[in-house]
C-alpha cells in the first residue's frame, strides 16, 4: 500500500518540484485584475485566450519597473514558478516585466539565446565545478568600475588569502565585446582557479556586450570555470546562461565563490568543542573501564593468581623432569649398543695394528746390520731391490748378499720348506 501523505506534505513536494523545475520562466500574456497593494507588492493575473495564471511582483522588483502595469496591457514577464502552500495555488513570482514586442534588442536576445541553446551552450552537463577554496581569481571587468571595488571589498572581508588578478576591459560600447572575449581567452592561459566576468547594473543597451555571440563563444571554449556576474539581480544576459554559474551581482559572485573566514572560525570552534566533548566522553568511558578492572582485580586477589601461576610452574617443572628422564633413558639405551660396537671396533683395529707392528719388527730385525753378520743369513735382491723368496720363480735371476760378498744366481728348482 502506498504511503499516505498529508495535504501539507504533498503541497511541499509539489512546491519543491515546481520551484526546481521552473527556476526561471518568461511568459507573455494580457494583464488582468491588477492590484497594487499598499505594501508596494503588485498582484495580477496573466491570461491568454484559453488560460490564466496568478502572478505577484514584490516591492523590491516593482520599484525597478520602467513602466506601470495596467489592466489589459500585453506584456512579457520574467520570474520563477512557486507554490503558495497554504492554499495549494501556484503562481509566478515576477522579477521583471516588459511590454510585448519591446524592440530589436529583445528580439536579438531571444534569437541568439535559441541559437546557442540548440548548440548546447546551456547544457547543464558541461558546467564545470568550482573549487571550495580558490587561490587565484581573475576578474574580467573595468578597472574603474564600482563592480571591481565591490568584488575587492567582499573578497578582502571574506577570504583575504585569495589572489585577485584584474584584466581591465571595456564593459559597454561597440568594442567592449571583442575586448571581453580576448581577455577571457587570455585568462584561460593563466592557470587560475576561477574567472569572473561582469560589470555593474545598467540598461539593456549598457549590458549588451555580454549578449554578444563572440563573448558566448569565448566562455563556452574555456577550460577554467567561469562565473558571470552582470548587472543587478533582475538582469539576465547571454553570458549568464553560457557560464558555469551565474551571480546576481558582482559582489554576490565573491560571496558565492569564497568561503567566509568568520564562518570557518566558528566551524573550527564547533569542531574543537565537539572534539573536546568526544575526548571527555572517551576518557570517562576509559575511567569506568579502569574502575571495573580494578574491582575485578580486587575480587580475584593477587595471591590467588600467583598461586595459580605457581601450580602451573610446578606442573611444568614436573613435566619437564619426566620428559628429561625419559629422554636420558632412551639415549642410554641407544648409546650402550653403540659403545659395544665401538669397543669391538677399537679392539679389532688394535689387533690389526699390533700384527702390523709385529711384521714390521720382524722385517726390521731381519735387515738390521747386526743380524746381517750372523752366519747363514743373506739378503735377496733383484735389480737392486730387496725382495722376498716368495716372489721368485724357476729361471729368475737374483743376487744374494751379506756383509762380505754378493752372489748372482738363478732359480733352478723351488721346493717347499
Amino acid at each position: 500500500m502506498a504511503s499516505v501523505l498529508s495535504v501539507s506534505g504533498i503541497n511541499e513536494q509539489i512546491k519543491t518540484l515546481i520551484e526546481t523545475t521552473f527556476e526561471f520562466v518568461s511568459v507573455e500574456g494580457e494583464l488582468s485584475r491588477v492590484t497594487k497593494h499598499g505594501s508596494g507588492h503588485i498582484y495580477f493575473t496573466l491570461k491568454d485566450a484559453n488560460s490564466s495564471i496568478k502572478c505577484v511582483m514584490f516591492r523590491g522588483n516593482a520599484v525597478r519597473l520602467k513602466f506601470s502595469l495596467e489592466e489589459g496591457a500585453h506584456v512579457v514577464i520574467h520570474g520563477a514558478l512557486s507554490l503558495y502552500t497554504p492554499r495549494g495555488e501556484y503562481q509566478i513570482n515576477c522579477v521583471s516585466a516588459e511590454p510585448y514586442g519591446a524592440g530589436a534588442l529583445a528580439v536579438a536576445f531571444e534569437q541568439l539565446k535559441q541559437k546557442l541553446e540548440s548548440k548546447e551552450y546551456f547544457d547543464p552537463t558541461r558546467k564545470k565545478s568550482f573549487p571550495k577554496f580558490p587561490q587565484t581569481i581573475i576578474l574580467v571587468t573595468s578597472a574603474t568600475g564600482a563592480a571591481l571595488q565591490d568584488m575587492q571589498r567582499v573578497a578582502s572581508h571574506r577570504w583575504p588569502l585569495v589572489k585577485l588578478i584584474v584584466l581591465d576591459v571595456l564593459v559597454q560600447g561597440s568594442s567592449a565585446a571583442g575586448q571581453i572575449a580576448d581577455a577571457l581567452r587570455y585568462a584561460d592561459t593563466l592557470n587560475a582557479d576561477v574567472v569572473v566576468v561582469g560589470r555593474g547594473g545598467g540598461s539593456i543597451e549598457d549590458l549588451w556586450a555580454f549578449n554578444e555571440e563572440i563573448v558566448a563563444d569565448a566562455i563556452f571554449a574555456m577550460n577554467t570555470p567561469v562565473m558571470s556576474a552582470v548587472g543587478h539581480e533582475i538582469d539576465w544576459v547571454i553570458s549568464d546562461y553560457v557560464a558555469d554559474m551565474r551571480a546576481p551581482t558582482p559582489s554576490t559572485a565573491m560571496q558565492m565563490l569564497l568561503p567566509d573566514q568568520n564562518e570557518l572560525y566558528q566551524s573550527i570552534d564547533e569542531i574543537r568543542t565537539r572534539a573536546f566533548g568526544m575526548i571527555t566522553q572517551r576518557l570517562e568511558r576509559k575511567r569506568e573501564q579502569l574502575t571495573s578492572m580494578q574491582e575485578a582485580f580486587k575480587r580475584h586477589g593477587v595471591e590467588h593468581r600467583l598461586e595459580v601461576q605457581r601450580e602451573l610452574v610446578k606442573e611444568l617443572r614436573e613435566r619437564l623432569n619426566r620428559q628429561m628422564t625419559q629422554r636420558l633413558e632412551q639415549s642410554r639405551r641407544e648409546i650402550i649398543p653403540l659403545m659395544e660396537r665401538l669397543t669391538q671396533s677399537i679392539e679389532s683395529t688394535l689387533r690389526q695394528k699390533q700384527f702390523m707392528i709385529t711384521q714390521l719388527e720382524q722385517g726390521f730385525n731381519a735387515n738390521h746390520p747386526k743380524n746381517k753378520n750372523k752366519s747363514g743369513f743373506a739378503q735377496i735382491a733383484r735389480e737392486g731391490k730387496v725382495i722376498d723368496l716368495d716372489v721368485l720363480s724357476v729361471g729368475d735371476q737374483f743376487e744374494a748378499m751379506n756383509d762380505k760378498r754378493v752372489v748372482r744366481a738363478e732359480v733352478v728348482e723351488i721346493t717347499s720348506a
